[in-house]
């Protein structure tokens, strides 16, 4: 999932960003609200944190103006305490308000839960783990295990093999996989697919007696149970 993170503390956006990205979210990062406005309203974000006082737009007026055309929740994320700013928050369209200083463990919490509730009512509930032959990731405790044993994977290789198990039997190409975990566009002279799914497959199938992740030559990747030659 994309959020969008429109904080204009650098070294709190920084660290958000990152925490956020090891959550296993590609998030764009706004430092004022003439920019995070812009952003807002050209891409499609399934939640953006916003910051109440900002450079350029205030948070306020920023939600204002993003409701006139725009639905995508909003969880407010601000020093401004006071009960008058937090009704005027939500009355604005902000779905949520958390005041600064916060733990982060409370911010990524209230993320999955306006998640849950935001698109409920419009998609079947997303699973809770994913399985393929005798392989089975738990995506709410982000464990993957193979045969009875757990596998030790990064960040980034789970989130990977999470993709692979969600789209299997589909081939995804190098230029989707940068795109989708990375987050960025694909350059023929960056091997970074590649030796991250070498370093999966170390993991996934190495140690077992069938292979699940396989090349498909000139296209990408792809994972399925294939019955033995």
């Amino acid at each position: 999932m994309r959020l969008l993170l429109i904080e204009d503390q650098a070294t709190l956006g920084q660290y958000l960003r990152k925490g956020l990205t090891e959550e296993g979210y590609i998030v764009d990062l706004a430092s004022d609200g003439i920019e995070g406005l812009h952003l807002a309203m050209e891409l499609d974000y399934s939640l953006i944190i916003l910051d109440g006082m900002l450079p350029g737009i205030d948070g306020f007026s920023l939600l204002t103006a993003l409701r006139q055309s725009k639905t995508t929740p909003v969880l407010m994320l601000t020093a401004r305490a006071d009960i008058e700013d937090r009704v005027r928050g939500l009355q604005s369209g902000a779905d949520d308000y958390l005041i600064k200083p916060f733990a982060f463990s409370e911010l990524v919490a209230r993320i999955q839960v306006l998640l849950r509730r935001l698109h409920a009512p419009h998609q079947t509930a997303e699973p809770t783990s994913l399985k393929i032959a005798d392989l089975e990731v738990d995506l709410i405790r982000r464990k993957a295990v193979r045969a009875g044993l757990r596998l030790e994977l990064t960040a980034k290789e789970f989130n990977l093999l999470t993709l692979l198990l969600r789209r299997q039997g589909q081939v995804l190409s190098r230029t989707e996989l940068a795109s989708q975990i990375w987050d960025m566009n694909f350059d023929s002279d960056t091997n970074v697919v590649e030796v991250a799914v070498r370093r999966l497959r170390i993991k996934v199938d190495q140690p077992f007696v069938s292979a699940l992740i396989h090349t498909v030559r000139g296209m990408g990747y792809v994972l399925e149970s294939r019955a033995a030659p």
